[in-house]
């Protein structure tokens, strides 16, 4: 890779890092870096479950606590605080401690939170524990994928890291399928999450911390047992950790790098383009749909039932078109997926709240609009919503990615939490309606917003990205025409 030292001034890893043959290449899959993987597939379904499992939850907890709108939203938005906190201080947490040691932080976390939340007497108390479980889901999406990613042989590591996306919405269609039950008390399913937590806490007690982590602090015998642990017998790792070397002393020397380097007016671009990706995200309306689909439905005359049903089956809609996005994002392209989805989405926010404006919500047009509330999630879970995630790992220079990454993950929990804060009250003062028109003027503006500001990044190294916005050349018209690999 890469690293910026000013404006212009670069080191190229071409031909150095990463340049003897097999270097990079660490070998086949062991039974070490199976079980890395298993755990960041764990804490993606635990971000999962715990995000999903309010929206049927909160149909049982409001009778039981006898609560209105107002606690509903703070009930499902405190998730959300938390994991602006964590994303935060697991940022940090990770290069002081290391990937190792903050995931076990992270997993202890998810235990504490998930009894607290089943055991809590009153709506503050679960609040609060929800709090706490969002730390967990704010550390685990800022570090489990790096530790995947500083672990796994090269050759893997994107489908290894994919397992981390895939997950999460496994997690939120075993939430959705629970929550439809209606024979599970909302406390035990809470609960439940503690029995993958814990096993994420045990796997992690047998793994090693991350080899470039261990290099960065000046522990390179640790980092050569680390990847002897998880490279195939006999490997030589001597390359390997050569290469990491390289690429710690370039980050080490970077005079861009970091939280300071964010302010870079270089650099400035791909924050912009990866913060203003990540706040549509959410603006796209996916989370006022997973988190409120139950109770927006009940509130307009669907049965308890009839409501988690269509839960479940936006649930594992959101899981196929995950899958079919990240099968085909490569060739089709990040920039013109998203472009593609975006007016689909808006369409179906828009007759979806025709339905309910026009008084056409009754039993006769359940059927479309149930129809059409699966066609919002196709079209914004295979779109953008695989991009939130995605761009913060290849968008910022090497020596900020992390801080970038970190700003970037803030930035969507913390416009999903406004929205979870006040999506009822607004449903409540201008209507239903016009609330899902509100967000699909939303998805016009990530559309403005992505056709002018996003470039074409498929195909490209992440030397070629960093050059680019080196240059001052990362609007979509210095990309276009430019062969990848070029």
């Amino acid at each position: 890779m890469a690293t910026s030292e000013g404006h212009g001034a670069r080191t190229s890893a071409s031909g150095t890092v990463g340049s003897r043959p097999g270097a990079d290449d660490g070998g086949g899959l062991t039974g070490a870096v199976v079980v890395v993987a298993l755990v960041s597939a764990i804490s993606g379904l635990l971000y999962g479950y715990d995000t999903g499992i309010i929206s049927g939850a909160l149909l049982q907890i409001s009778d039981e606590f006898g609560i209105g709108s107002g606690w509903e939203q703070v009930i499902a938005a405190s998730i959300l605080a938390g994991a602006v906190i964590g994303a935060l201080v697991c940022s940090r947490l990770s290069e002081r401690r290391g990937r190792r040691g903050t995931l076990l932080i992270v997993a202890g976390v998810f235990v504490l939170g998930s009894l607290g939340a089943s055991l809590a007497p009153d709506p503050l108390t679960l609040s609060i524990a929800r709090v706490v479980l969002g730390f967990a889901v704010g550390g685990a999406t800022q570090t489990a994928p790096v530790y995947v990613a500083e672990l796994a042989p090269s050759r893997y590591r994107g489908r290894l890291v994919l397992f981390f996306q895939i997950a999460i919405g496994v997690g939120i269609l075993v939430a959705t399928i629970v929550g439809a039950t209606e024979a599970v008390d909302w406390r035990i399913a809470i609960g439940a999450a503690v029995v993958p937590s814990a096993i994420m806490l045990g796997l992690m007690l047998r793994l090693p911390d991350s080899p470039r982590w261990l290099v960065k602090h000046g522990r390179d015998d640790d980092a050569r047992q680390a990847l002897e642990r998880v490279r195939p017998a006999g490997t030589d790792v001597s390359g390997e950790l050569s290469d990491i070397d390289e690429l710690v002393e370039a980050e080490r020397t970077a005079r861009t790098s970091g939280w300071r380097g964010l302010r870079e007016p270089w650099v400035r671009p791909a924050l912009v383009v990866g913060c203003g990706l990540a706040i549509f995200t959410q603006l796209s309306g996916i989370e006022m749909i997973v988190y409120y689909s139950p109770t927006i439905l009940t509130d307009n005359g669907f049965s308890d039932t009839a409501a988690l049903r269509v839960s479940v089956a936006l649930g594992a809609t959101y899981l196929v078109t995950q899958l079919i996005g990240l099968a085909i994002i490569d060739r089709v392209g990040r920039r013109r997926l998203t472009l593609l989805t975006l007016p689909g989405a808006a369409l179906a926010l828009i007759v979806l709240g025709t339905f309910f404006v026009t008084g056409n919500d009754g039993e006769a047009q359940v059927p479309w609009i149930i129809a059409t509330l699966i066609a919002f999630m196709a079209f914004t879970a295979g779109g953008i919503q695989l991009m939130g995630w995605l761009t913060g790992s290849e968008i910022y220079p090497l020596a900020t990615r992390e801080a970038g990454a970190a700003a970037q993950s803030a930035s969507l929990w913390g416009t999903n939490l406004l929205i979870t804060l006040t999506l009822l009250t607004i449903i409540d003062t201008i209507g239903t309606g016009q609330t899902f028109w509100l967000y699909a003027g939303f998805n016009v503006a990530a559309f403005v917003f992505l056709y002018l500001r996003m470039p074409e990044l498929t195909g490209r190294s992440l030397e070629q990205i960093e050059h680019k916005l080196s240059e001052g050349e990362f609007r979509p018209a210095d990309f276009a025409g430019q062969r990848a690999g070029r």
